[in-house]
């Protein structure tokens, strides 16, 4: 809490993360509604609502990098609150319309806002933090989680209720949400320094804005971001594939699933902060890397000696692997985004940020489909090379991470004028 009063960033910091908890809580509203609302007052069938969700995942791939390029450009504040807007209109035309043509732009335009919002956000938290930026992030986290189980619960009463009425109050209050986040963004300063993670006191002159790196040729950055896609499955394993896996190959009680959740957020708020601690900085966050493979290695070991085993022996098991990809979660949310700051090149982290950002987005398409796919279809077996194969990519990823960094500080120890302390 003392943190919360006084975060990295002062008086913009502490507005902008209310402004993250409304929205998020706004998000957990609808997250936990979408499927049955397009199912049962939609009426869909279960191929639009895979088409539905597929569309919208490849569209907020996109919405990263067009954010980080455009936050070059655009003073991030107002494309923050633009973003926020136009979610304000995609969740109107929900109320207004049931036909899956129209459906489907409308969910495309939502989630690629959304994702666009996730990467502005961070790089307003990253100009006003500055070199804290990993205890705003563990803060953002802690918030974050707060808000996705308070729209929980308030979605947990409109389905309880089961209305059309019911549903369409909870799109309501989603809309609601971007409305007050978007009046909270609008209450900050803009953070200086187009294009730059930490601000110098001046404006760039137009010829640095043409001479730029493109993100896109940066070989040894897009192997950073190839490499972080897979170091993201932790979401998916602890959304899909302990569910699923419970539920398909052990003699644990369903009640056990919502479990899970609950117990990811109550050790994301209490040890987000303390976990951030012990990664700060760029050999931290690459050594966090390395730590997250093998506590995935553990939590993969405990689902597959859950298989066929009792109510009790199954629950414990799986409770223990849900708190262990927990806590790879806890390290992989600050070193993936510390790496992709530290890693970018000073003067361009605006459009390397967003491209980097593109690796949730991935995930969340192609995690699921891996999980129900691959790793389920080989039972135990496919667990046990899932668990192998991050420790491998956990340790290519703090290699390949050290070896930039160590090729960039040398440019770096040179002095600059552009880069200096980041600006409140």
């Amino acid at each position: 809490m003392a943190q919360l009063r006084k975060p990295p960033g002062g008086r913009d910091a502490r507005i902008m993360l209310l402004a993250q908890c409304v929205d998020r809580t706004g998000s957990g509203v609808w997250a936990a509604a979408s499927v049955l609302y397009f199912t049962y007052v939609c009426g869909m069938d279960a191929r639009q609502l895979g088409v539905l969700l597929g569309v919208g995942a490849a569209a907020g791939i996109a919405g990263s990098p067009l954010a980080g390029r455009a936050a070059e450009r655009l003073p991030v504040r107002w494309l923050l609150i633009g973003c926020h807007l136009l979610r304000i209109g995609t969740m109107g035309l929900l109320l207004v319309v049931d036909d899956f043509a129209t459906l489907l732009p409308a969910v495309a335009l939502t989630c690629l806002a959304e994702r666009a919002a996730k990467t502005l956000e961070m790089l307003f938290a990253t100009r006003i933090a500055g070199e804290r930026r990993g205890t705003y992030q563990a803060l953002f986290r802690s918030v974050a989680n707060a808000g996705y189980a308070l729209g929980a619960g308030i979605a947990a009463i409109g389905l309880a209720m089961g209305t059309t009425t019911a549903y369409r109050a909870l799109i309501v209050a989603n809309a609601l949400s971007f409305a007050l986040a978007a009046v909270l963004v609008w209450r900050t300063r803009e953070p200086a320094g187009r294009g730059l993670v930490a601000a110098a006191s001046g404006e760039e002159p137009a010829a640095a804005l043409k001479t730029r790196p493109n993100p896109w040729r940066d070989r040894g950055y897009l192997l950073f971001v190839a490499l972080d896609m897979p170091l993201n499955l932790d979401d998916s394993i602890l959304n899909v594939g302990l569910p699923l896996w419970l539920v398909h190959h052990t003699g644990a009680p369903h009640a056990v699933v919502p479990v899970f959740l609950i117990l990811n957020t109550v050790l994301v708020v209490l040890l987000q902060l303390r976990v951030s601690a012990r990664a700060q900085g760029p050999r931290g966050a690459a050594a966090a890397v390395g730590w997250y493979g093998l506590t995935l290695l553990g939590c993969c070991l405990l689902t597959a000696l859950a298989t066929g085993g009792g109510p009790w022996t199954a629950s414990l098991a799986l409770l223990a692997a849900a708190m262990l990809v927990t806590l790879a979660e806890l390290m992989r949310s600050v070193s993936s985004w510390e790496l992709a700051v530290v890693l970018a090149p000073p003067g361009a982290q605006a459009s390397y940020l967003g491209v980097a950002g593109m690796a949730q987005s991935v995930q969340k398409s192609v995690g699921p489909l891996l999980l129900t796919g691959v790793v389920m279809t080989a039972g135990p077996a496919g667990w046990l090379a899932l668990g192998a194969a991050t420790v491998g990519l956990g340790a290519l990823q703090r290699r390949a991470s050290l070896r930039r960094l160590a090729a960039l500080a040398g440019p770096a120890a040179e002095p600059s004028p552009r880069v200096g302390a980041a600006v409140g």
